[in-house]
């Protein structure tokens, strides 16, 4: 073989080699471009996936805490006629809603709404449940149901107001300083006391015969028969309670005794952290056929008739 051919030997085994070096080394950089974009296409994926997750599991904590409970402010005279004790548990067994029951008086019951403190609201003190509604603290009220409020005393009616007129009976409480003792506690009832009070004229409450005790209806009634002094009370309280006191109705049926209450549910526009789906179950049940069956019935068998009148289901 001349030297040409040797030369020309050499040079296409070199460039072979070189062209073959190139190919692997391509080769190389596309494995590694491959498994790089599958690398991060994995940890995408797990990223997404955990992401996914996370969501999940905190929208499920977020609907368990919605089904765990229910914060319902409402006044002592419900919770002392037992009332609560027959409506909740069947709200709960209905709903799956626990509920967390403050009982208050009705304005109290409404400025933890005011806070945002409460979920939903069931008072009696229509003017301040009107003015709740027109400051927007409240996104919807309905009617639930009635009573009536009742003056008792003690047998010996010291002020001679059996049989009067609300507003007279109050009138002749006063004019013969004889023992009223009020919750003054800013309730539906406390409420209802003082505008009977304005109607009568009489402005002299700081004098002695005037007992406040900042407390319920309950405690309110003991302390009304351990003094032997008038109050006026909820019908559905007293007729729970009357059994472990003395006292008596003397004035009931004046039309100014009605005693409304209303179901309120706070406004989440306000507060959104509030739980608005259970305040609207609470509503749709306490004005439904189930809830008013419920108030309809309570208390006719034990005291031989209502302690409340269902207002939407007659």
């Amino acid at each position: 073989m001349n030297r040409k051919n040797k030369f020309l030997i050499y040079f296409l085994t070199a460039s072979l080699a070189v062209t073959m070096l190139s190919a692997i080394s391509c080769s190389k950089t596309a494995n590694d471009d491959l498994n790089s974009v599958s690398t991060t296409s994995a940890q995408t994926t797990t990223a997404a996936q955990t992401t996914t997750a996370a969501e999940t599991t905190s929208a499920a904590e977020t609907t368990k805490v919605e089904k765990k409970e229910l914060i319902l402010a409402s006044t002592t005279s419900t919770d002392d006629s037992g009332l609560f004790d027959v409506l909740l548990p069947d709200f709960e067994k209905t709903t799956g809603y626990k509920v967390k029951l403050i009982a208050v008086g009705s304005g109290e019951a409404m400025t933890l709404g005011e806070k945002g403190e409460a979920d939903v609201l069931l008072v009696h003190s229509r003017k301040a449940e009107d003015k709740f509604m027109a400051d927007g603290f409240g996104s919807i009220r309905k009617d639930v149901m009635h009573n009536d409020f009742v003056v008792v005393g003690p047998k010996e009616d010291p002020a001679n107001i059996k049989g009067k007129s609300a507003v007279d009976a109050f009138k002749a409480i006063s004019d013969s300083k004889s023992i009223f003792v009020s919750r003054s506690d800013k309730s539906g009832t406390n409420t209802k006391e003082l505008a009977i009070w304005g109607k009568a004229a009489v402005t002299d409450l700081k004098a002695e015969w005037y007992i406040e005790t900042g407390q319920g209806m309950g405690e309110t009634l003991t302390i009304a028969n351990e003094k032997l002094g008038y109050t006026l009370t909820d019908r559905g309280t007293w007729l729970a309670m009357k059994k472990n006191f003395s006292l008596e109705i003397l004035v009931e049926g004046d039309e100014l005794l009605l005693n409304p209450y209303g179901v309120i549910a706070v406004n989440p526009d306000k507060f959104p952290n509030i739980n608005n789906k259970g305040a609207m179950a609470f509503m749709d049940y306490i004005t439904g056929k189930q809830g008013q069956a419920l108030i309809k019935n309570f208390g006719v068998e034990e005291y031989g008739e209502p302690l409340f009148y269902p207002d939407v289901i007659k």
